[in-house]
This record gives structure tokens, sequence and C-alpha cells, in this order.
């Protein structure tokens, strides 16, 4: 099963959950009870409190925000190049070892 990193905003703390292929970051998040991943909107992409900037090392590898994505991510909080929303990121093989971090607050 693939892994998922999650990084605390002040980059102190780290959780490492097993994720099936399939699910979502963010459902991995809420499921392993990761702070700072509200998802407000159960992951309907209908608010941004699942925001998380992706490593950039796993960036490619992720893509790049969908319309939809990129119009949530206006309300997001300090969004940044690598910025996403978590409930729009299917975890896959590849996706293996995906190291995100967790913003300061969630919008």
């Amino acid at each position: 099963m693939p892994k998922i990193t999650y990084v605390s905003a002040d980059g102190n703390e780290r959780k490492t959950v097993e994720a099936a292929v399939g699910t979502t970051v963010m459902e991995n998040a809420i499921k392993n009870m990761v702070a700072g991943i509200e998802a407000e909107c159960g992951g309907a992409c209908a608010c941004a409190t699942c925001h998380v900037y992706v490593d950039p090392e796993w960036s490619e590898a992720t893509g790049s925000p969908q319309p939809m994505e990129e119009d949530m991510l206006d309300f997001a909080y300090d969004v940044r190049p690598t910025s996403r929303l978590s409930c729009q990121i299917k975890m896959t093989e590849e996706l293996d070892g995906l190291v995100v971090q967790i913003p300061e607050r969630q919008a």
C-alpha cells in the first residue's frame, strides 16, 4: 500500500500513513486524524479546508489543479505554487512516499 507523509505547518511533526489506492489524500488525513485538515465539504471540492502544499519533489507526479480546484484555491490561506486541495489528489502506487505539508491554517 502506498504511504503519505503529512508534515505539520511548523515542520516539527510528521505522520506517515498507509493509503489505499483510489482514496484521496484528504480521506486518509481524516481517517488518521491528521491535525489541520478540516475537510468541511467532505471532499466535494466545494471549499478550501483541505488545502496542502505538495512537496516540490512530488508536484509533477500529483499534477496541476483542474479549473474547479483552482477556483476553490482562491479561498485558501497562503496559496503557493505547490498548493493543492487534498480531496483532489487520488492515491496511486506511483505516489508511494508522497509528502504534503499542512498550511498554518485553513480558509
